[in-house]
Parts: C-alpha cells; structure tokens; sequence
C-alpha cells in the first residue's frame, strides 16, 4: 500500500491521529487507498504466483495495474513491475522462463515480454489496436493472441479536403450496424477481432482467423484462446452467422490450424458454447453452454465432447448452478471449475471416469476480488503438480491472493490493504433469511451494521438492491455499503427472486416478469430487519444500481415507507431503452417476447413510468453521461417526470462515465458522496414516514 505524503508534526499527534484512525469506518475517500488483485497466475512448477495489483492515483485521478509476485509459501513478495501504467493478463511460458503480459508503458497496449532470471523486458508487437488474451504455444516458441483488425467504416459523403491551415471540424460519423456503440468501450472503431500469433522472441504477427466475424469471444468480447498440446491448433468460441448482432449468444467452439489458417466448427446447435479446455493428453476438450429457450435465465453448464466434436455430453446435469472456468486436472481424470452458491464463490472438482461423472467436490469457498458483494467473476489457475492460485474476498477482508492444492487448506499469501485494514473498524456483515409475503419462499440477504453497532439504539436504515437482474450478492467486502454503514446507516443487501446462484427456476420467477414480485421480497426484507428491534422504521432509504435503480423505482412506486431514494443508471421506459442500449436485440429476445411495437402492453406495463405517479419520495437520480448500458434519456426521463408531479428531485449527470461510476477514482468517490449526502438531508426531518407499503 502506498503512504500517502504529509508532514509529521509531533510524535503525539501521529499516535493521537492513529487511534482515532483505528476507530474510524471506511470513508468514501478510502477509494484512493484501496487496493485489488484480480488473475493470479501460477508458475508451471507451482512455486510463484504472478497477480495483477490495481491502486488508485490521487494526483492523476486515475486507476493504475502493476504486477507483484510472490511465492507460493507466501514468501518474497516483490512488485515485478511499477509505474503509472495498466499492467494486465500475465501469463508465464510452459518452462516458467518468460512472462508475458499486456501493458500500455510502451506508449500504447502491447504484448510486453519479460525474462524471468534477468528481468529484462521486450516488446513484442507493435499493434493499431490493443491485443488480448495473450497465450505461449506448448512449446513456448508462439503467443497467441486477439485484436481488432481495423477496416474503413461506411462512407457515403466525400468530403473535400480542407485548405492549408483551416481547423474544421471533426467528420461526421456513419452508422450501418446494430451495435455501434457499447459500454465501457464507447463507440466502436470500424473491423473485427482476428486470432494472431507472434514468435516469441519477437517478429511479425500473422492473422490466423479470416471474415467478417469476431473471433474469441460472444460478438467483439475478447476470451481466452487455447492451444492444442500438440501446437497445430488453437480453439476459441466465436458467433460467425451472418447475423450475430441479432443472435448474440449463439456461438460455436472452432479449430483454426496453425499451417494454413483453415477453420472447422467443433460443436453446431443454437446456443452459446464457449470456453474450451482441452484435456492433457488432447482426446477431449470441457466447454460450456446451454440449449437456448430465449428465457431471462438459463444455466451455463458443463459439457465434455471428443477432440473431434462427437459425442458431446453434458457432465455438471447434478449442478443447479451456473458453471466458470473450466480447466483440466494435470492428471486428465477431473475437470476443476468454479461456480456460485447462495451467493458465495466456490471452486470444485468433477471427478471423470470415461465419459460418467462422478460426485462433485467443492474445494475452496470465498473466492472474489473484493471488489464490491456482487457474486462471480474469480477466477483461478493450476500447475502441473496440482498447486492452485486464486483469489479470496470475506466482508471484513477486500480480495487477496490464495494458494492451496486439491488437498490442502487454502492460504492467503497476501495482504495488500492489510495496512489500511488496521485503521478502520468495520461494519458487521451478519446472514439473515426471511420469507416473502408474496409466496412465503425464502430470501436471503445481508446486514451490515455500524461499525459502533449499540442493539439498544435505533439506526436509519438503507434498502440496497442488486443489479443484473440476472445476477447475485453476497458475503464479500463491499466499500460502497461499508462507507454507508461507516456514518451510522444499517446497510440491508439481498438476493430476491431473479438472482442467480439460487438455481434456474427461481431465477426464472421474473422471466418476463420484471419488476413485479420481486417487490414483495425486498419489502418484506425490510420489515424482517425492523423486527430485529434497532432500525427506526421512520428513517428507511431505500437505493440501487441498473437493476437496482429500476427496482427502486419500483419499491418507491408501490410504497410511502421509504424516507428517500437514490436511483443509480437504471432504466426506466423500457420500451425506449430497447431502441437505445448497447445490447438492444439481447433485451427483445430474452427480456421481452418480442418487439415492442408487437407487445407495448409488456414494455409499459413493466415500465417505471408505470406508477411514476405513485411517488412521493424524495429521489436522486445519476447517471454517467456515457453510459451506454442504461443510457441517460433514462435517467432524464425518470427526472423530468418527477419535477412534473412535483416531486422533490435531483439528476445528477457525471461526465465521461459509463455504467457504474467508476471510471475515474473522485468520480466514483462523488458517487459515494452524493448518495450517502441524498440519504444524510432527509435523516433528521422531523415528523415519520408513512409505513404503508404497496402490498
């Protein structure tokens, strides 16, 4: 962890100012301090683990990555490299020499190469657009890798070119495919993701994979791709029908040879499948997927097929849970994997023998970065001696790298925010189950109290819902509802109907359904907490993010209890949201029945607007002005309805953000600020809330 420079004014104020410190709860300016580890690498032998550390710059206002490495005993922990740069996908030779990685310290993103004994670094491409998931061939002679191969866009008009000197404007922008904008990436440069490979002791980089179609990944979302053992091949999931932008799930597991860049499809029915692993010996390869219904949610599982595409069978059918990151044990007898449970990140082994299944065993729990309680996205990696790495997040701990084998005991072997850790207290996280008052199913959620938590008070309270929908929390370090439970806010956080980790059917409850009944499990969440005896039920706030932010909205559409409301980048007219998102033809596929001119009663009947006019509740809206998930007409919409009704409201626009607000360390920090100071005008009014809810 860096220090952070100040002067040192006497001995007794620095011990005065630590205590205080040890009894302070996280802040919202704790977000330059923090720091995360994500993609632990372990070394062929087992014996270094290489992750990628990200911190925040407080000068620069900008989000930083280095690599540290460490041994797998948890000794030597070293930076490998520093700077002001984002450093990214480590990945190490097959001899454990050489490390390659993605880094921008060349000026722009490129495959950097570093000799392990030496430490001498080089650069090995030279690219127009940034390569990623760098992999070494099985022999250590090739990398592999993915990146856009620019093509000049549409052009209708031929502008003239402007005289000597003249500062015109920028060029207009010609549009002619569905998705030409998506967030976090902002409008899409014109080309396609090609398969490359590049020697790796340096040279030119030669394109394998040919059309126009993206290669690696669903659409022009890069994935990992995977070599052969014999080094003649490379597999990948790629979506090459003609109309991928319509059908953006439907993707296939292909072959390219090395020789000659021919391709051949391995698996052929509508659905995704997608990451592939291949056995040690090259006779089967592991991959995922689902026969595609065109339901909200569908289970990602588990599935084993011949080197050739025959015989695919599916292998996790005992697993109600979404399947990750499949890779094969050294030994070729078991497929290890990751999946999430309840909320909480598990690591397993699916023991194999021939083509049966046998019991699945669930090896390590707690995995996740730390970086906020959403449940998934850990990942993990093995050594040929069955060493493993990954990384581990608990509510009162932000992630850390782990080291285990199959048969041991997992081991945090770092501590990168150990330092700030010690100078705050946080706030409990404690399980909680209740049943909703819909259908009496149980729901599960968790309570984060203050740090000072004192059972004969009465604390304000906030509702802090999940986005997705289709997705799940947790019990894992989360600053943005630690900051809230630092200033005295009981935080409730919950996985209503919807949520993943729960198994299909219950994720299928809002299955063209949503918002709906999910409103009575939130809402019976929080008359669950109130019987617990320390909330004020006057002082009741309620907030959410995406799909959170549309069921706030929805909570604040159906009840008076709540004392005031944050909605964060939610969508609120659904049937203008199909016609502006990013992901427009996944939304009238999956979310809705069809088109909304074909179905407007389910796009408005599920719309905000809908009981828009319900409202009471003092509400905030913001939304990053470059959000393309939940573009900002939604948010203005929401806003512009309100202020007609009358309402107390405010919008609040950050600039150059897209979905989440996190883009930039301060605006993230001002997101923080402007919702705990939102909640923080309303606490002390006087006189209570209605307790009437919408049931």
């Amino acid at each position: 962890m860096r220090v952070a420079k100040g002067l040192i004014v006497a001995a007794i104020l620095v011990l005065s100012a630590a205590s205080l410190a040890a009894a302070q709860g996280l802040t919202a300016t704790d977000v330059f301090e923090l720091e995360y580890v994500s993609d632990p690498q372990i070394s062929p032998d087992g014996q270094q683990i290489v992750y990628v550390r990200r911190w925040a710059d407080i000068e620069k206002d900008r989000t930083y990555s280095n690599l540290w490495i460490v041994n797998f005993d948890g000794s030597r922990h070293r930076p490998l490299t520093s700077g002001r740069y984002s450093d990214g996908s480590p990945r190490w030779s097959p001899d454990g020499t050489r490390l390659a990685f993605v880094s921008d310290r060349s000026g722009s993103p490129q495959i950097h190469l570093r000799y392990m004994d030496s430490g001498l670094e080089s650069v090995l491409t030279h690219l127009q657009t940034p390569p990623r998931a760098p992999a070494f061939s099985p022999d250590g002679s090739q990398i592999a890798f993915i990146a856009l191969v620019p093509s000049k866009g549409p052009q209708i008009a031929e502008m003239p070119s402007p005289p000597a000197g003249a500062e015109w404007a920028e060029p207009a922008m010609v549009v002619d495919s569905l998705i030409y904008r998506f967030d976090g990436r902002g409008y899409l440069p014109h080309g396609y993701a090609h398969i490359h490979v590049v020697p790796a002791e340096g040279g030119t980089a030669r394109q394998l994979t040919s059309g126009d179609y993206h290669h690696g990944g669903a659409g022009f979302l890069a994935a990992d791709v995977v070599w052969t053992p014999d080094g003649k091949h490379l597999l990948f999931a790629a979506n090459r029908r003609d109309d991928w932008e319509y059908e953006l799930l439907d993707s296939e597991i292909w072959e390219v040879a090395l020789a000659d860049g021919s391709m051949r499809a391995l698996t052929n029915r509508e659905g995704p499948d997608q990451n592939p692993a291949i056995s040690p010996d090259g006779e089967r390869i592991a991959y995922l997927g689902f026969d595609d219904r065109s339901q909200g949610y569908q289970l990602t599982q588990l599935y084993v097929m011949n080197r050739d595409g025959s015989q695919p069978t599916l292998v996790s059918s005992a697993l109600d849970q979404d399947v990750s990151n499949p890779a094969w044990a050294p030994d070729g007898q078991g497929i290890f994997f990751t999946y999430t449970e309840h909320g909480v990140d598990k690591l397993a082994l699916l023991p194999l023998r021939g083509w049966q299944p046998g019991e699945i065993k669930t090896l390590f729990s707690d995995l996740g970065t730390g970086r906020s309680a959403y449940a998934g996205g850990a990942g993990f990696s093995l050594a040929s001696g069955g060493h493993m790495a990954f990384s581990q997040t608990f509510p009162d701990r932000p992630g850390d790298v782990a080291a285990a084998s199959a048969d041991s005991e997992a081991r945090l072997v770092t501590g990168v925010n150990d330092d700030l850790m010690a100078q705050r207290d946080l706030g409990q996280v404690e399980e909680i189950w209740w049943e909703s008052s819909h259908d009496q199913r149980k729901i599960q959620g968790w309570i984060i109290k203050p740090p000072d938590f004192d059972p004969s008070n009465k604390y304000p309270m906030v509702l802090e819902i999940h986005g997705g929908p289709f997705a799940a929390y947790g019990p894992r370090f989360d600053l943005e509802k630690q900051v809230l439970a630092g200033k005295g806010y009981v935080v409730l956080y919950a996985n209503p109907r919807g949520s993943t980790s729960y198994g299909e059917e219950f994720g299928n409850l809002i299955h063209h359904a949503y918002p709906g009944d999910d409103f009575y499990d939130l809402d019976s969440g929080v008359d669950a907490v109130i019987e617990q005896g320390y909330v004020d039920p006057s002082k009741v706030f309620v907030g959410g993010g995406s799909g959170g932010g549309v069921l706030t909205c929805w909570m604040i559409g159906r009840s008076q209890r709540f004392r005031a409301a944050v909605s964060y980048y939610p969508v609120i007219n659904w049937y203008s949201w199909v016609l502006s998102a990013d992901i427009a033809s996944f939304g009238v596929k999956y979310w809705f029945p069809g088109m909304p001119w074909d179905h407007p009663e389910h796009y408005e009947s599920r719309s905000l607007l809908s009981v828009v006019k319900n409202v009471t509740t003092p509400t905030m809206v913001i939304t990053g002005e470059e959000d393309w998930r939940t573009p900002m007409s939604e948010s203005e919409q929401y806003y512009t309805a309100l202020k007609l009704l009358k309402v107390e409201a405010v919008l609040v626009r950050v600039p150059g953000e897209s979905h989440g607000i996190a883009g930039r360390p301060s605006h993230h920090l001002s997101k923080m600020l402007h919702i705990s100071g939102w909640f923080d005008r309303y606490l002390e009014e006087e006189g209570t809330m209605e307790e009437t809810s919408g049931r």
